[in-house]
């Protein structure tokens, strides 16, 4: 049986993830800060969900706190580690930028510690479309360069693929770190543009749009991107023999078994036609608050996700209105509205 340590799990992605897994028999130890950066009832509620399961266990502890990350890690010796908890928010990082350091960088350093020390088959790590910063190059692809982070929460995101590189070159540790781009779908936090204008709308309140709706985004549904991250699980780098061994477009190191993934839908939707597509799920007609774009943010992100197709066969596609749809559902019945 197959054994796999996620942080994070008592988050959107994590618990999606941990499901999948265990439905396939794995057995997943998970682990979650359960910090009140948003509804911790709602964090509460998945892992409830995740421990009807009896190949599922979780410690709640923060990832800065090294003595419980080994003391869990070390009682379980998993075979994989999936890294996901960070604190997340482009915007809530202008507030609060010491949060990142503190959970993306100290704490996945603590993660790379505990996957060297274990040796484990394969560490996964997320990271964001956010590195690609200031880029203009579009579709974004895992090859081009990334050096123009417009926040900190890009920047630890970035900090944290350099430190995986260097662990996955001296140590030997395969490493693979996937770009998200937009995750939306069922259980996901209420502080992603989804949930608050679909939460807006049916509370009668009206939603903000920034750069008046000219902005583009690649949303991914959440179960496509958990599907990508499973299926790259088990597509484990390799160090090359020599640079002339990678092939076109692939990410992997010439000196490392380390590759970057980008994961997304490969389609790039304007900001107010996501907008329409909420009114037309929801039947009703949202009350905008249009406003200038906001420190820090992009007007565009769009992944090229041939590396993942390549890697795995698989791509994801689900339309964006079936996905809005999705979580409508999902809304109305947690919340009874």
């Amino acid at each position: 049986m197959r054994k796999a340590f996620i942080t994070g799990t008592a988050g959107f992605i994590g618990y999606h993830l941990a499901q999948v897994l265990l439905d396939e028999g794995w057995q997943v130890a998970g682990f979650d800060g359960m910090t009140d950066y948003y509804d911790v009832t709602l964090k509460q509620r998945r892992h409830a969900m995740l421990l009807q399961t009896p190949g599922f266990t979780r410690t709640e502890a923060m990832l800065e706190d090294v003595q419980a990350l080994d003391a869990a890690v070390d009682a379980f010796a998993p075979d994989v580690i999936v890294h996901l908890a960070a604190q997340a928010g482009v915007r809530y990082s202008l507030e609060n930028p010491r949060a990142y350091i503190d959970a993306n960088i100290v704490g996945t350093f603590n993660v790379m510690e505990a996957a060297r020390r274990h040796g484990v088959d394969h560490l996964l790590m997320a990271s964001t479309s956010s590195v690609y910063g200031a880029n203009t190059d579009m579709p974004y692809a895992e090859t081009h360069k990334a050096d123009s982070q417009l926040t900190i929460y890009a920047a630890t995101k970035k900090a944290t693929e350099s430190m995986g590189h260097s662990y996955a070159h001296l140590w030997n540790l395969p490493t693979t770190m996937f770009r998200f781009f937009t995750v939306y779908g069922p259980w996901g936090r209420p502080d992603m543009a989804l949930f608050k204008f679909v939460d807006a709308i049916l509370n009668d309140r009206p939603i903000d749009i920034y750069n008046h709706g000219e902005m583009y985004r690649d949303f991914t549904y959440v179960t496509d991107l958990v599907r990508g991250i499973r299926l790259l699980i088990d597509a484990v780098p390799e160090r090359p023999a020599t640079p002339e061994d990678i092939p076109q477009g692939d990410s992997l190191s010439p000196v490392a078994p380390f590759r970057i993934v980008n994961i997304g839908n490969s389609d790039k939707v304007r900001l107010l036609d996501f907008v329409d597509a909420i009114e037309q799920v929801l039947g009703r007609a949202a009350t905008r608050n249009l406003m200038e774009m906001q420190m820090g943010d992009v007007p565009a992100t769009w992944a090229d996700a041939t590396l993942l197709q390549t890697l795995t066969g698989y791509r994801p596609q689900t339309d964006i209105r079936d996905g809005i749809a999705q979580f409508v559902t999902w809304y109305r019945d947690y919340y009874g509205k």
